[in-house]
């Protein structure tokens, strides 16, 4: 069975930052690629960063210069730093991979930017 689960959400005050990790089992993540979605009240879906099997990384304008994608094989996870954060990145994140394996979804993790 192959799961995606994300952590490392919380709340920060503006200027902050933290470190979303996705987890996967059941498939080799560095084969797909990743990408990091977020979701705020009231709004659609948008993305924000995204990394191929090959390695190349895909920003949102909004959080370029502020957000890195990232891979660490030897723990089959996908990472999103994300510093200076504003109250504008307050949403839920998901982590999707999408390859020869299937297209998955983890569960979500709420970031909170206030003061």
């Amino acid at each position: 069975q192959v799961q995606l689960v994300e952590s490392g959400g919380g709340l920060v005050q503006p200027g902050g930052s933290l470190r979303l990790s996705c987890a996967a089992s059941g498939i080799i993540l560095s084969t797909q690629a990743v990408t990091w979605y977020r979701q705020a009240p009231g709004k659609q879906r948008e993305l924000v960063a995204d990394i191929t099997n090959g390695g190349i990384t895909n920003y949102a304008d909004s959080v370029k210069g502020r957000f890195t994608i990232s891979r660490d094989i030897t723990k089959n996870t996908a990472n999103l730093q994300m510093n200076s954060l504003k109250p504008e990145d307050t949403a839920v994140y998901y982590c999707n991979s999408k390859g020869l394996w299937g297209n998955y979804w983890g569960q979500g993790t709420q970031v909170t930017v206030s003061s």
